[in-house]
């Protein structure tokens, strides 16, 4: 196991979040029947309250620019609730049905993470980091992500098999803040030094249930509690983590207890 002295370890932030004085004014009426009619269930403590507007979330000008452009009105139910906490470095596991833009609700506050952090020096790895369980949601992902990658000035690589490693490995070599990975590709990477998570302090597990139900456990685990993640981040829990599922749950309302546990 790889030791890792406070030196070695790039400081970082995490909670970016300010609450809008629009948000605050709301009283909690007012947000259980937003909730209520948006059919967002929470379990957990100090919930911050779910933006109802874009202009609410306290994004930049760069973000916001491209929101704009993609002619979106409001936020989705799981953006308005899931947003504040991810911004707020929370962890996070959130259930919506596909569609409901949940790959946005995970991208956009990476992007605000990934400006906040000391910027990528030659040899680092991402600063965010994106599982999917398939090369075509991994593609989803990227093209997602590349809509605000050039105006925010975030490099996005992806990593997946059934295509040949050498484009892959030029593109985590010229250096990404986002690297968007499927397991088995992402720890081929590792082990043959093509790139590191020394720089990972933003970590999502898209379509988390998926990924356990298709046996990538061991390999998740390997690539979160390996040696090339700072032991030291881990047992801190600084870093920022989230679990996407698609519209799975169990008749609680909450994600599979396998999801959780994870």
């Amino acid at each position: 196991m790889a030791t890792w002295s406070e030196a070695d370890l790039v400081p970082f932030e995490k909670n970016f979040y300010k609450e809008d004085p629009r948000v605050t004014e709301r009283s909690d009426e007012q947000v259980a029947e937003f909730r209520r009619a948006k059919e967002i269930r929470l379990r957990g403590s100090n919930v911050p309250k779910p933006v109802m507007t874009f202009d609410e979330t306290g994004y930049p000008d760069y973000i916001m620019r491209e929101i704009n452009k993609l002619g979106f009105t409001e936020p989705s139910p799981i953006q308005s609730q899931a947003w504040p906490l991810a911004m707020s470095g929370r962890d996070l596991v959130a259930i919506a049905e596909t569609g409901s833009g949940k790959t946005l609700g995970f991208a956009l506050p990476s992007f605000v993470h990934i400006k906040a952090q000391p910027p990528l020096q030659y040899g680092d790895g991402p600063i965010a980091l994106i599982l999917a369980p398939t090369r075509e949601l991994a593609v989803q992902i990227q093209n997602e992500c590349s809509r605000f990658g050039s105006p925010c000035r975030v490099r996005t690589a992806s990593v997946y098999g059934g295509v040949p490693k050498g484009p892959q490995i030029r593109a985590l070599q010229r250096g990404a803040e986002i690297v968007i990975a499927t397991p088995g590709r992402l720890i081929d990477m590792l082990a043959i030094g093509k790139t590191n998570l020394r720089r990972v302090t933003y970590l999502v597990m898209d379509e988390a249930d998926r990924m356990l139900d298709m046996g990538f456990e061991p390999q998740i685990r390997r690539i979160v509690e390996g040696e090339d993640m700072p032991p030291t981040l881990c047992q801190r829990r600084q870093r920022s983590g989230e679990a996407w599922s698609s519209g799975r749950s169990d008749q609680s309302g909450s994600s599979p207890a396998s999801t959780r546990r994870l």
